[in-house]
């Protein structure tokens, strides 16, 4: 109880002035994100734990570099970090990989290009050749959802954005929502993101918006599973779309709440209440917390 009502105290008084670094938690967030960078410039996934074989990769340097940016800090070794985006590139695929010279896939390759428009590395060397890689490459719905996310970054389209909206339509309900039970908050909110950010069209805002409000659960989060509990990248999800509709969630210190229940001791932020910190899990706090502070 005492952890939790220090968490929740920091998380209100962040949402009161903003994410400032001058605020004693947010430095502890940042040092908690700044340590996991190692001396290839590349970020681990969490710090380093007993029995557990970890390496920087691709998608917690992506991770971290924005965590980072939202809280307000800087990348400790910024050179050697852009030198670690680099050598996951895979210049004959034209698709990034999440460890050097490893085998490229969608999701690396559009986190990759949200590391390299982060870090402000050339976007030329690697923007479009990673639209060519995710316009060939990306099939399913989640890699659809991921490449949009990471065209987006370069202000691109791909040749296929008709192709993909014609995937993303058949997983629509006849309402407009996806998905289903207890997952239609979360399904939905990442859907229509991924159509936004397609260029289709919304016809049904307010159900859409209603929708989402009336599936916060009490924790104040959102999540996928049917036993109501939430998490954060869930949560994300759905906040995300609340954004791209210019609108809030139904109960916004509930979701602080439950980004107060997510944070530990050691300044980070595990992506379940109770679990271990991770960059993912502080990215993901940052950024719903800096879009419950805008106006």
């Amino acid at each position: 109880m005492c952890r939790l009502a220090l968490s929740l105290a920091f998380v209100l008084t962040v949402s009161s002035r903003g994410l400032a670094q001058d605020d004693a938690g947010v430095k502890q967030t940042i040092a908690f994100v700044q340590k996991l960078q190692t001396n290839t410039g590349g970020f681990l996934s969490m710090a380093p734990q007993p029995n557990i074989r970890l390496a920087p990769n691709l998608r917690a340097t992506s991770s971290a570099v924005r965590a980072l940016h939202y809280l307000g800090g800087k990348v400790p070794d910024h050179d050697a970090c852009a030198k670690f985006v680099d050598s996951c590139f895979d210049p004959a695929s034209g698709g990034f990989a999440d460890f050097a010279k490893g085998k490229p896939d969608v999701f690396s390759t559009a986190v990759g290009i949200m590391a390299v428009t982060e870090l402000k590395m050339p976007t030329d060397k690697y923007g479009p050749a990673a639209i060519k890689y995710l316009t060939e490459n990306a099939k399913s719905f989640e890699e659809i959802r991921i490449a949009a996310a990471g065209l987006e970054r370069l202000k691109a389209q791909s040749l296929k954005s008709k192709e993909w909206l014609k995937e993303v339509a058949k997983l629509q309900n006849k309402d407009g929502t996806f998905g289903k039970e207890a997952g239609l908050a979360r399904d939905t909110g990442g859907a229509v993101v991924t159509l936004l950010r397609l260029g289709g069209e919304l016809s049904n805002r307010d159900h859409i918006l209603r929708v989402l409000k009336e599936g916060q659960r009490p924790s104040g989060g959102y999540g996928k599973g049917v036993d109501f509990g939430a998490d954060l990248e869930s949560t994300y999800r759905v906040m995300r779309c609340f954004v791209m509709l210019k609108a809030q969630p139904e109960r916004v210190e509930g979701m602080r709440t439950f980004v107060a229940k997510c944070r530990n001791e050691d300044g980070g932020y595990s992506v379940v209440p109770g679990d271990t910190s991770t960059v993912s899990g502080a990215y993901f706090a940052a950024i719903i917390l800096h879009w419950l502070n805008q106006k």
